[in-house]
């Protein structure tokens, strides 16, 4: 078998393991057998159809078969996938789609009316549409293997994660990178043969892919995916299919243990809840705890495909708040601006090195140089390590806003503002949310004569950006905090339009 990829791993499940479940949806039952022979259907269509190694497959959808056929079709023809986040809109999808020169796009029915509506500039030749017209396709195709040669360093997916330059940079990472952080999620999360990973958090996030899915598959469990998360349905699910391992943020954990059902459903097959996005509230863990269950924390980023730190649950209550120390088949390092470590306690900047960690960012080198340093991917965010090599992540110096585990950059947001007629200057901070965590704040100065209304201001970036990017607030102000070179203060943004900040006495 010449390739060396993730193309090749339901090839190598099936004569190991063709008979067991590999994918649960719905009432539809994946085997490892025909996971095989469905992806080597569509790798023959997508070739028929002009695909070619190196070209770039594009996914939009939710959670579901088809999504992890296009990725194994696309790494057994040597293409690379570049999965679509549902959340976009139809500017943000059509500039992901131009930006990765994608050919070939395949996408559910719930996304026909944005695809219908992408501009003529992308290089899109064919387009899939997930049901009838795929398994049309499909079935047409041929079945005999395809033997195409790829090497563990190609190129595999292009996941964009967005910059502080206002537009997402595509994060390449290779079959070696997923393959590897694979390997540390199966050495760090002692995961099994037996393993029922309920994936409800999406496919298109690092996480729930390569954290959760990806190991379990290479593992030859199943996967039991759901379109989208729900309390009930995930109780119900738990108890259904006797799930062992789960993903989720905060929030999601949140509203599972506030569910009626909570108390009383049987979690009893539960082993593995990993957590990311944000560091687990004491009360949360505590809520588990009383039901038997720990959280397995960790941190990590697109760029390392992405598992980085991991705090285990022997550590879980000692070490809360930490992000734990570094995977297995990880080097992480909390440093000075010159690159040496930091003492205890001190402040410093994550900086991880691996054999998961990307090539770079597609089609930028400049970015992707001033990534790394001496080898080493700089993460941006701050840190501080305890006398037991505990990481504490600080704070996040690329300003960067996590909302209900969705990453968001107040750059993009801004660029968007400056475009409005009404708007000279502005600033978007991440205010604290009950339900999300944080969610952005927009501080605007208006132009001279104009009269902004707050509401005009938000709805002016409907169908411009995803919903969870656009401020939930928005504050007027006379002017903004810089320094004398006109450098834009946000520290001061924050203190001063912040958390105790009242937007009804300025808007």
């Amino acid at each position: 078998m010449r390739n060396e990829g993730l193309g090749s791993w339901p090839a190598r499940r099936a004569r190991k393991t063709p008979h067991r479940t590999a994918l649960i949806h719905h009432d539809t039952t994946v085997t490892y057998a025909q996971l095989y022979e469905r992806t080597t259907r569509l790798a023959h269509a997508l070739r028929d159809r002009g695909v070619r190694r190196g070209d770039r497959i594009a996914y939009l959808g939710p959670n579901h078969p088809s999504y992890l056929e296009t990725l194994f079709a696309a790494g057994t023809l040597g293409a690379v996938f570049v999965p679509l986040n549902t959340r976009l809109a139809g500017p943000e999808i059509a500039y992901q789609l131009t930006d990765s020169g994608a050919k070939v796009l395949v996408h559910a029915p719930s996304h026909a009316g944005p695809v219908s509506g992408l501009p003529g500039a992308t290089d899109l030749r064919t387009c899939i549409q997930t049901g009838a017209a795929y398994e049309d396709a499909l079935s047409a195709a041929a079945d005999e293997p395809i033997d195409e040669t790829v090497t563990p360093d190609d190129t595999c997916i292009i996941m964009y994660t967005s910059g502080t330059t206002g537009r997402p940079k595509g994060a390449m990472l290779t079959h070696a990178n997923l393959t590897w952080n694979a390997v540390n999620v199966l050495v760090d999360h002692d995961l099994i043969a037996d393993e029922r990973a309920l994936v409800s958090a999406p496919l298109f996030h690092t996480a729930g892919l390569n954290m959760l899915t990806l190991p379990v598959l290479l593992k030859g469990g199943a996967c039991v995916l759901v379109e989208s998360f729900d309390p009930g349905g995930t109780l119900d699910l738990v108890e259904r299919h006797r799930i062992t391992f789960m993903f989720g943020v905060p929030t999601m954990y949140d509203q599972v243990a506030r569910h009626p059902r909570f108390e009383d459903a049987d979690l009893s097959s539960l082993r593995i809840l990993t957590c990311g996005g944000s560091p687990v509230p004491t009360p949360l863990i505590a809520a588990y705890q009383r039901r038997g269950l720990t959280f397995l924390q960790g941190y990590g980023m697109t760029e390392a495909a992405p598992g980085t730190l991991f705090l285990d649950a022997e550590h879980a209550v000692a070490k809360a708040g930490s992000a734990g120390v570094p995977h297995f088949f990880s080097d992480v390092r909390v440093v000075r601006p010159d690159l040496t470590p930091v003492d205890v306690g001190e402040a410093g900047e994550v900086v991880v090195r691996g054999p998961h960690v990307m090539t770079g960012y597609w089609g930028l080198p400049t970015e992707t140089a001033g990534a790394f340093a001496d080898g080493w991917f700089r993460s941006g965010d701050a840190a501080r390590v305890d006398e037991d090599g505990y990481v504490y992540i600080a704070d996040r110096l690329k300003d960067m806003i996590i909302s209900g585990g969705e990453n968001v950059y107040p750059a993009e947001i801004e660029d968007l503002l400056l475009a409005h007629p009404g708007i000279t200057e502005c600033a978007v901070i991440g205010v604290p949310d009950a339900t999300w965590g944080e969610v952005p704040r927009a501080v605007v100065v208006p132009r001279e004569g104009a009269a902004l209304d707050p509401d005009e201001v938000l709805a002016s970036l409907a169908g411009r950006l995803a919903r969870y990017k656009i401020p939930k607030s928005v504050v007027i102000a006379d002017a903004l905090p810089r320094t004398a070179s006109g450098k834009l203060l946000k520290p001061q943004v924050r203190a001063r339009f912040g958390t105790n900040y009242s937007v009804k006495d300025n808007t």
